[in-house]
């Protein structure tokens, strides 16, 4: 039997790999023919739509600020307490026995995983999910609004650096390298102790040193360099463009190619940077709050409850393992989506497709 089944085995292993090869051909193929006639816009969404580790993170995201956003409908239909509202003196019913919300000796009540103190309080006697969410809400919109701004600032700078050249580059790479020079860190302590003195004057208003505004400017400000310097270097290259020449022999002003001509080839890497900058700015904030120089009381911020909380480590290490946990997993889940949108957005990602 053994000599009859020899000379057969050959053939069905030939067999199999002419059947894998023409399957990975027709796959090739398929592949081809979805990506043919299409956009660079449409392949890198379809790119992304692959990633399923990069589209999990941004869903964690998404989920993570719907929670923060519906923190006034916790704080009133289940805590029935405000971010700010104190219970010092207060006692709860949890397991059928009357507790302190802080005891005696000011230890303060651990998580009761029930409606009121879901995850216990603080040593003031607030409750420590309310204050989550709403520090979340404050992290957050520092975060986006400081990202945001940022964004703004480098495309301006980076973009009328880069096009114009000559004193205007020189002068704004020396600001730039200015900035560049500091720790992000020490910078950002230096001008949120200096602004929470008086406040920040703006001739028609002064922002109170008190208010979010104010560590959003900071972060805003210093974070302009890591986003303008690049895109200078891009559109350095840009303006030499033949695009750019047409349009300059068809009488488009400065602005206008600006507008219509660079700015389009800059969108995906405005695009790319968006989520890193909104999670290093994130991390900025919590770093300011927990030395004292961002958000500051009664107003809170995941940041300011690390603070509050290494404080009380020992007798409720709840109180900072909630708001790091908090904070790891928001940052995380933007640079995993960041990372993403990055590789789908290379072109040189279209070797995955065709090979």
């Amino acid at each position: 039997m053994a000599e009859r089944l020899d000379p057969v085995l050959p053939e069905v292993g030939s067999a199999t790999q002419d059947a894998f090869g023409t399957l990975a051909q027709r796959e090739r193929a398929d592949d081809r023919k979805a990506t043919e006639g299409r956009g660079p816009w449409a392949l890198a969404w379809r790119r992304l739509r692959r990633n399923k580790i990069a589209l999990a993170a941004g869903a964690v995201f998404v989920l993570i600020v719907v929670i923060c956003l519906a923190a006034p409908l916790w704080a009133d239909q289940v805590a029935h307490t405000g971010p700010r509202t104190n219970h010092l003196t207060e006692q709860i019913v949890v397991d059928g026995k009357r507790t302190d919300v802080v005891s005696p000796d000011g230890v303060p009540i651990g998580p009761t995983f029930e409606g009121r103190f879901f995850l216990g309080a603080d040593a003031n006697g607030r409750d420590t999910a309310v204050r989550l969410l709403y520090g979340g809400r404050n992290s957050l919109i520092i975060g986006i609004g400081a990202a945001l701004i940022t964004t703004l600032l480098s495309i301006i700078v980076g973009t009328v650096a880069g096009y114009f050249g000559g004193w205007v580059d020189t002068t704004s790479s020396w600001v730039l390298n200015v900035i560049w020079a500091y720790p992000v860190i020490l910078l950002g302590v230096a001008l949120g102790t200096a602004l929470s003195l008086g406040g920040l004057p703006l001739g028609f208003t002064t922002i109170e040193s008190d208010s979010v505004l104010i560590p959003i400017a900071i972060i805003a400000l210093v974070y302009v360099p890591y986003m303008a310097r690049p895109l200078r270097g891009q559109v350095l290259g840009l303006r030499e463009k033949e695009f750019v020449e047409a349009a300059r022999a068809q009488g488009a002003g400065p602005i206008r190619i600006m507008a219509t001509e660079i700015l389009p080839n800059l969108a995906s890497t405005i695009i790319v940077f968006l989520p890193l900058m909104i999670a290093n700015a994130i991390l900025l904030e919590a770093a300011l709050s927990f030395v004292g120089a961002g958000v500051r009381d009664p107003e809170s911020s995941w940041g300011t409850m690390i603070s509050d909380g290494v404080d009380s480590i020992l007798t409720g290490p709840h109180l900072a393992i909630v708001p790091g946990l908090m904070l790891v997993l928001t940052v995380l889940a933007l640079n995993v989506f960041g990372d993403g949108v990055r590789d789908a957005l290379d072109p040189r990602a279209k070797i995955h497709l065709e090979h």
